[in-house]
């Protein structure tokens, strides 16, 4: 399963989220802003997340500042993993800066391709992926990061350019897929 890559189109998607936001579901292409959009596939669990959460926090605010909305999709198997249930995910948006979307069916995260959590794809205001992958190269230790792929392809986006990396493969868990 590759899914979707770098200079593809993200597909749409119609998803509740567990947020408080005031939006009872959010749709892609919707979220695509004059300057573009971050979604994250990401679950309740996974200590890459959970390890990373605060940097997440950080580069979605960044995000937000330079005016790029940024949404997470957990996809994962409630079934088998309950703590990714819709009553935990609640309870979790609850500490989030930003909409947190369940893909119940995961139908999106298949179609995206989305392997592992935390993955993030970047998109460009036309809706175009322009970087898919990982935050960084140290997702369990910020202090041993020696890059920082997303945040440059932020830099890149918000400079007109294309991302010098526009892929990675993601470091994290892989997405729990029902049986």
């Amino acid at each position: 399963m590759n899914g979707l890559e770098p200079g593809d189109a993200g597909l749409p998607f119609d998803l509740r989220n567990a947020s408080n936001s005031g939006e009872a579901r959010i749709s892609f292409p919707e979220i695509v802003t004059d300057v573009g959009c971050i979604v994250v596939f990401t679950c309740n669990h996974c200590p890459y997340v959970i390890g990373n959460e605060s940097r997440i926090e950080s580069i979605a605010a960044r995000a937000r500042e330079a005016g790029i909305s940024f949404v997470g999709i957990n996809s994962n198997d409630p079934v088998n993993y309950p703590t990714d249930g819709w009553e935990p995910m609640q309870k979790r948006a609850e500490k989030m800066s930003y909409d947190y979307l369940h893909d119940s069916t995961q139908e999106v995260a298949k179609a995206w391709g989305a392997e592992r959590t935390p993955e993030f794809y970047l998109l460009n205001d036309s809706g175009i992926i322009v970087y898919r992958g990982r935050l960084d190269d140290s997702p369990k230790d910020p202090s041993h990061a020696t890059t920082s792929e997303l945040s440059d392809a932020i830099d890149a986006l918000l400079n007109g350019e294309s991302p010098l990396i526009p892929r990675t493969d993601s470091i994290g868990c892989s997405v729990k897929w029902k049986v």
